[in-house]
């Protein structure tokens, strides 16, 4: 017999549930945390996989976790991703280098998926919230102030344990939990799609070629007619001659039906199957097979730590959520693993939905705050499906894109969400192309000195572990200051304490500084652009005031600065 035990009172405690502690659920929780929301996070498994599965890391990825503040653990542990070598019927046909402009502060990396977890739960827990394992959801019912869920769990964690059911009341649901996600089924969305009709092999092992490191091995074999038959794909990973494989699997591997679908309907668990599979895995044997067909150079595969088979899919939700109840990554889209998209995408997801939850939960968020989630990110995963899918079959280097806008599009760097109801309009001064607009991601720069620090700051050091940052340019003289500190006054004032702000001044002196403290002694901090390089990414040469969301994208451009129109742009997101 079941235990059974209930909060489900007047109690909305957690503030928010999170399903599923991979990479994204791990991202939503430690976002709400470090905004002070009480949360959960619970996951069917009892124990972290030891599975490199997503291993890809975007630069975006790294510009979020730098402005969560838990980006030096990754850097610490992760390999260089430096550039792709392409091969077709063993010749060399390609290289091609991740190279992003200088302004860009990280390049791509590579991380076992299991590292990832490992370094967001560590923070997690130093923001005081354990994940809590072996704990499944088993359905929720949500109304006008709530969602009440039913959780199944092992409190021992001992195999011959009873199961106990509890029922958590909640302020809001969010669903990372995968891409067969019970919050996603709960809610009833769509998930429509199909299915690649090959299975494929994924392993973890050693290889002792001389190709340069960094790079990753794409190489294929066409046939008579010119369609890929075979295909090797090879991403490095932390350690010396490590990579993890992925290849075509023979046909011993196949699904039982042999087109990679699951017996009975949707509601069953069935449809296209996607993601890992049970059943009998690759040996190193097999693996070694593909490499004697495909690999560049002679090599032998060694220190085999774990293999799968995997089956591909693509599809994505109807919308992301409904009232209360949201979903993210892989519960909201799945698609190729082509250019590490899915993981870094679902990241994503998370940091847009986490500060908007927070506001909502904080009682400061507009009524249509929430509703923007879908607005902005359900576009974002619709290109990256599509984007994936053509690549799964063409190869990247086959995107009509010039270099530069296609590496800046695998980086991540080009998503945004102009047009949004919570962005302002476009600044008529700058000409298009110029500069960043409302709903662009806000560009990082260096060269920036205040008055204590004896070094040179970036951008991205004056925005790190806050949330809305109100920066303000213009020229250095004690009248302008003294207008940026009236308005970084009126925005504190509108959002209730809940923005920051600071100037980034083309000219200061002594007087500036002083200027600088408003009446009740709040401080203004003043950064000289000493290299001109915030004019030149931001495209500014007179007085302009930029507002940057939580997420790093810009919510408003203002020339010339006025408490009018900026007034106007927060009543869109605060609840003012």
């Amino acid at each position: 017999m079941r235990e059974s035990r209930s909060n489900s009172g007047g109690d909305l405690s957690p503030d928010v549930l999170v399903v599923g502690a991979g990479p994204v659920g791990l991202t939503a929780a430690a976002e709400l945390r470090r905004r002070g929301i009480d949360v959960r996070i619970v996951d069917r498994l009892r124990a972290r996989m030891p599975f490199a599965k997503a291993v890809g890391i975007q630069p975006r990825t790294l510009e979020v976790w730098d402005r969560m503040g838990c980006v030096r653990p990754v850097l610490d542990v992760a390999v260089p991703m430096r550039g792709q070598l392409v091969y077709v019927n063993g010749a060399e046909q390609a290289r091609i280098d991740l190279v992003l402009p200088p302004e860009v502060p990280y390049g791509f990396a590579a991380l076992p998926q299991y590292e990832t977890e490992r370094i967001l739960a560590e923070l997690l827990a130093r923001l005081g919230t354990e994940v809590e394992r072996g704990t499944a959801l088993l359905s929720f019912e949500q109304d006008a102030d709530g969602v009440t869920a039913r959780l199944v769990s092992d409190d021992d964690g001992d195999d011959g344990a009873e199961p106990v059911e509890e029922e958590v009341r909640c302020r809001y649901l969010v669903g990372c939990d995968g891409a067969h996600s019970a919050v996603r089924k709960g809610l009833g969305l769509s998930f429509e799609g199909s299915a690649f009709p090959a299975t494929y092999m994924l392993g973890d092992v050693e290889v002792g070629w001389d190709l340069p490191a960094g790079y990753g091995v794409r190489s294929m074999h066409r046939d008579a007619d010119g369609e890929v038959d075979d295909v090797l794909v090879c991403i490095p990973l932390p350690g010396p001659g490590r990579y993890r494989v992925s290849m075509t699997a023979p046909a011993e591997f196949s699904a039982p039906d042999g087109a990679g679908r699951r017996k009975g309907g949707p509601e069953e668990g069935g449809g296209v199957a996607h993601g890992l599979a049970g059943g009998a895995a690759p040996g190193v044997a097999d693996i070694q097979a593909v490499l004697d067909r495909l690999a560049p150079r002679p090599v032998t595969a060694t220190r085999l730590r774990w293999s799968s088979v995997f089956r591909i899919s693509h599809r994505l939700v109807d919308r992301y959520g409904e009232g209360r109840v949201f979903v993210a990554g892989d519960a909201a889209h799945i698609h190729p693993p082509t250019g590490a998209q899915g993981m870094n995408t679902g990241i994503q997801d998370a940091y847009n939905l986490a500060w908007k939850l927070a506001l909502a939960v904080e009682g400061g968020a507009h009524a249509g705050l929430l509703a923007s989630y879908d607005v902005e990110r359900r576009p974002v995963g619709e290109e990256v499906v599509g984007r994936t899918v053509r690549h799964a079959a063409e190869g990247v280097q086959a995107d009509p894109e010039d270099p530069v806008t296609l590496m800046l599009r695998e980086a991540q760097l080009l998503v945004g969400y102009r047009g949004s109801p919570i962005v302002g309009p476009p600044d008529l001064v700058v000409e298009a192309g110029t500069g960043p607009q409302p709903g662009d991601r806000a560009p990082d720069c260096g060269g920036l000195a205040g008055d204590i620090a004896a070094y040179p700051l970036r951008l991205y050091d004056l925005l790190r572990e806050r949330g809305h940052v109100l920066v303000l340019y213009g020229e250095g003289d004690a009248g302008s200051v003294a207008g940026f500190r009236r308005l970084a006054d009126a925005a504190r004032l509108l959002t209730r304490g809940r923005t920051d702000a600071c100037a980034v001044l083309a000219g200061a002196d002594g007087e500036s500084f002083a200027a600088a403290s408003s009446a009740d002694g709040t401080r203004l901090p003043l950064y000289r652009d000493v290299r001109g390089e915030f004019a030149l990414r931001y495209a500014v040469s007179t007085p302009t005031a930029f507002l940057v969301r939580p997420d790093g994208y810009l919510g408003a451009r203002i020339a010339p600065p006025g408490e009018q129109r900026l007034a106007a742009h927060l009543a869109t997101v605060f609840r003012t």
